[in-house]
């Protein structure tokens, strides 16, 4: 029996633990383990490497995916967003990790798939087991871009800051020029809100709050009329809101201009009376 076990360790060669970690992806000794385990039988051992780590993919189930990648690409007149989250920034950048995202998005196109399938969530476990870290399908988003108008797409260089601008009413190049311009500018600036009327009262009456606490500690307002300290209270409230809504942000290639009076100006430019059909940011875990 002894002699028996040692022929079939010795049966095992190096190529057969380099196939099978090739096909699996698990390292030398947990490879050489599976085939002695299985008694050399290849498929065996596949399924044995594929358990374990099943297993340790459910043990990873409750830690933290705050990295990842978020992936956008248009196709005719859809745009695809997908982003997809893992736990270290290493995996992130790893090669099998963004061919997932990549698929992920070739499968959407494919099979016309608007929300996430079980065909995608089993491509992410397969590779959440085959690394061995907790992986999800965090968000998948289609867009249908109108006929006769402009769209455009932006994934920052950490691939953790994306947007998708539709601008309605033509499709002229400098339409579409303007739309990745908006991109660039929602990348940069963060904008919370699209416009004023998106933010919610709630919100408001709580920065009032703050603000009137903050004049009720400044002497100088001590003495200013009650209606001169609405006004200000007002202009306080006005120039918040301009910083957080999209549409009144100063210009990212023109400060001069705010975007929808940039808006105004490519309208009259191109002939038609633009608007935006579709204003998205996506940031990575939010």
């Amino acid at each position: 029996m002894r002699e028996y076990i040692l022929e079939l360790k010795m049966a095992i060669t190096a190529n057969d633990v380099k196939a099978l970690r090739e096909k699996t992806g698990a390292g030398m000794m947990e490879c050489k383990k599976a085939l002695t385990e299985a008694n050399g039988d290849t498929a065996e051992a596949e399924k044995i490497l594929k358990e374990k780590g099943l297993a340790a993919v459910a043990k990873r189930a409750e830690r933290a995916t705050s990295e990842g990648r978020i992936f956008i690409r248009q196709n005719g007149n859809k745009i695809a967003v997908a982003e997809v989250t893992c736990e270290t920034d290493f995996v992130a950048k790893n090669t099998d990790f963004i061919a997932l995202g990549e698929k992920i998005l070739d499968i959407v196109f494919e099979k016309g798939y608007t929300k996430v399938e079980k065909e995608l969530e089993d491509l992410v476990l397969e590779l959440a087991t085959k690394i061995r870290e907790n992986m999800s399908l965090r968000r998948l988003e289609v867009i249908d871009v109108p006929a006769g108008s402009a769209a455009a797409t932006y994934v920052h260089s950490d691939f953790k800051t994306g947007a998708v601008v539709v601008v309605e009413g033509s499709d002229a190049d400098a339409v579409k020029v303007f739309a990745k311009d908006c991109c660039l500018h929602l990348a940069a600036f963060t904008p919370a809100y699209t416009t004023k009327d998106e933010v919610p009262q709630s919100y408001i009456d709580e920065q009032k709050e703050i603000f009137q606490a903050q004049m009720a500690q400044d002497e100088k307002m001590a003495s200013k009329p009650e209606n001169v300290k609405a006004g200000i209270l007002q202009g306080k409230i006005n120039k918040h809101l301009a910083e957080i809504c999209f549409v009144d942000q100063a210009f990212v290639k023109d400060d001069k201009v705010t975007v929808a009076k940039k808006l105004e100006e490519v309208s009259k430019a191109a002939g038609s009376k633009l608007s935006f059909k579709k204003v998205a940011l996506y940031i990575l875990g939010k």
